[in-house]
C-alpha cells in the first residue's frame, strides 16, 4: 500500500466516528486505531483477560522504498541471437550457492547447456536455475539477494 492511500485511511479514521480499521492485503496487514489496542492474555487459552494498552496517536510514516513497477521503457532490447533467461518462480535471487562463495557466473562467461546460473529461494527451498542454451552471458539483470517475480528476466545470453 502506498503512502498516499495510508494517509487517506488515517484521515478517514480521524474525521469519522471510526475507532479502528484493519486491512489485510497481499500478505501485509495494517491497523489504524484511535484509542489503542486490546491484547489477550490467559493461561493455556482457558481464561482470557483483555488488557488495554494505550497507543500514541497515528502519525504519517515515511514513504516505503518499493521496487519500481516495470514499464515499457524498461523492456530489454535483444539482438536476434540473444535470449532472456526468465525466472520460473517467485522468490529471492542469489548469484552464488552461499553468501561467501563465488557467483555461479559473471558477465562475459561462456555457459553450457545445463550449467547452474543462479538460485531462487522460494518457501525455504533453494531452486537451482540452469542454462537452457549454451552461449556467452552478456547481462545480469536481477540483483543479488533481491526478490524476483515470475517470468522476470534474470540474464541475457548470446547464443553460440
Amino acid at each position: 500500500m502506498n503512502t498516499k492511500k495510508l494517509l487517506e485511511l488515517v484521515k478517514v479514521v480521524e474525521s469519522h466516528q471510526i475507532e479502528e480499521i484493519e486491512i489485510s492485503r497481499f500478505g501485509m496487514r495494517i491497523r489504524i486505531s484511535k484509542s489503542g489496542i486490546q491484547r489477550e492474555s490467559g493461561k493455556n487459552g482457558r481464561a482470557h483477560m483483555h488488557e488495554y494498552i494505550p497507543q500514541p496517536p497515528v502519525t504519517a510514516l515515511p514513504a516505503p522504498t518499493a521496487v519500481p513497477e516495470p514499464s515499457d521503457e524498461d523492456e530489454i532490447q535483444l539482438s536476434e541471437n540473444q535470449i532472456e533467461v526468465k525466472s520460473p518462480i517467485v522468490g529471492t535471487f542469489y548469484r552464488a550457492p552461499a553468501p561467501d562463495a563465488e557467483p555461479y557466473t559473471r558477465v562475459g562467461d561462456i555457459v553450457s547447456l545445463g550449467q547452474p546460473l543462479c538460485i531462487i529461494e522460494a518457501m525455504k527451498i533453494m531452486n537451482v536455475i540452469e542454462a537452457e542454451h549454451a552461449g556467452k552471458l552478456v547481462r545480469i539483470i536481477a540483483e543479488n539477494a533481491h526478490p524476483v517475480e515470475y517470468n522476470q528476466t534474470l540474464f541475457v545470453i548470446e547464443k553460440s
